[in-house]
């Protein structure tokens, strides 16, 4: 696997000789996912807005940002003035909108990652930012002030794909999905692949990256799946061996702050197994006596999803009820 290597603060920038936005051919093309649910408080939209109004004015490193709203947030904000205003005066000026009905956000992803390319050349990054983070904080404008190395990496280092990395502590809800439930059922499914993946990321499933040209154009031109869209493209680039690379986010948390429910740790753990049997039959179909193995693997798998229930509601503080 071709990896940058990152030293100890996450940034393989550091490592290597930076080059000059001069010497870089292509432009960054910054794609917003809207949050789902218009928060109360828009400080953290408003100070992600102020980068991306930057980002707007710098055309020479960076073409027109792209906001992704989904309908169904347009049309639950039909009476909120607020909501109204802030698209209007503030999204609609420095990005824009593409409303589009998703499935959920990784269709998001999708829309708007395809509309970039079709505007983009070879030699362009494609920037997704997630905007249900909490920017408004102290961490959140550090992380905000630094992001753009995030898409750097891509054009500067030649990697097909960036990764950030967010800082959480061993008891974070996502730490604990990760740790009992992705990379678990990663190992099952497709054991050589995590171990490299697991080599420089501890978040498969993380909603900050960055994708060339030429690799996004492969991976929208494959199945794309409405969930747990970044472990796919990870996979896809361990499977031929493309330049994978990691930026290190900071310890940012997604809105609204705390741990995730139980419900909602289940239903990341399910979706997750259910990508991974799909893209492993889409593999393997082909292959004399695959059933066999499938076989093997989904029972093995089912086991590693039921534990993996059972750790999250001892951890997450719930009662642990049967599963038969």
């Amino acid at each position: 696997m071709k990896a940058t290597r990152a030293d100890q603060s996450g940034n393989p920038r550091k490592a290597a000789k930076r080059k000059s936005k001069a010497d870089s051919t292509g432009k960054i093309h910054p794609v917003v996912i809207y949050p789902f649910h218009q928060p109360d408080d828009c400080s953290h939209l408003k100070e992600l807005y102020q980068l991306i109004a930057r980002l707007d004015r710098s055309r020479d490193v960076y073409a027109r940002p792209i906001t992704v709203i989904d309908r169904k947030t347009h049309t639950a904000n039909d009476g909120n003035k607020r909501y109204r205003e802030f698209r209007a005066k503030t999204v609609a000026r420095h990005s824009d909108i593409l409303d589009t009905w998703g499935v959920d956000t990784c269709q998001m992803w999708y829309s708007g990652l395809g509309q970039a390319f079709e505007r983009g050349s070879p030699q362009d990054v494609y920037w997704l930012i997630p905007g249900d983070f909490n920017y408004g904080s102290t961490v959140g404008r550090e992380v905000l002030s630094r992001l753009h190395d995030l898409p750097e990496i891509c054009l500067e280092l030649q990697q097909d794909v960036c990764v950030g990395e967010i800082a959480t502590d061993h008891n974070n809800s996502k730490q604990l999905i990760d740790t009992y439930g992705t990379f678990a059922l990663l190992y099952n499914w497709f054991p050589t692949e995590a171990q490299t993946i697991r080599a420089y990321t501890e978040r498969p499933r993380s909603e900050f990256f960055a994708v060339r040209h030429d690799f996004l154009r492969e991976v929208l031109q494959r199945r794309w799946y409405a969930y747990e869209q970044t472990v796919v493209m990870l996979l896809t680039a361990v499977f031929e061996n493309k330049p994978i690379s990691r930026f290190f986010v900071g310890n940012i948390s997604d809105l609204p702050a705390g741990r995730d429910s139980l419900a909602s740790a289940i239903q990341q753990v399910e979706r997750t197994e259910r990508v991974l049997k799909t893209l492993w039959r889409e593999r393997h179909e082909h292959d004399v006596g695959w059933v066999v193995e499938y076989d093997l693997l989904e029972t093995q798998s089912e086991r590693i999803r039921r534990t993996a229930v059972i750790i999250l509601q001892k951890l997450l503080g719930q009662e642990v009820v049967s599963l038969s």
